[in-house]
């Protein structure tokens, strides 16, 4: 099975990429948590595929958004 998720944000910079799957990272430092987010939702999204033989995947698209597939065998 594979879901994929798009937004049309301002896509994910190239020097953040790596590091979205870790615990509280955060992209957009400016960001507080008084403006909500703690960090934790891509990594979960990451041990719960795995969890599961599964993989999670980022697809940037600079300036119009990032798109996330999650892919789980049967």
């Amino acid at each position: 099975m594979r879901i994929s998720i798009s937004d049309t944000g301002v896509g994910i910079p190239p020097e953040a990429a790596p590091h979205v799957f870790e615990r509280f990272y955060r992209a957009d430092k400016s960001r507080s948590r008084q403006d909500g987010g703690f960090g934790l939702g891509l990594a979960i999204v990451k041990w719960i595929a795995e969890a599961h033989n599964g993989t999670v995947e980022l697809s940037r698209h600079p300036g119009s958004g990032t798109t996330f597939t999650v892919t789980l065998p049967r």
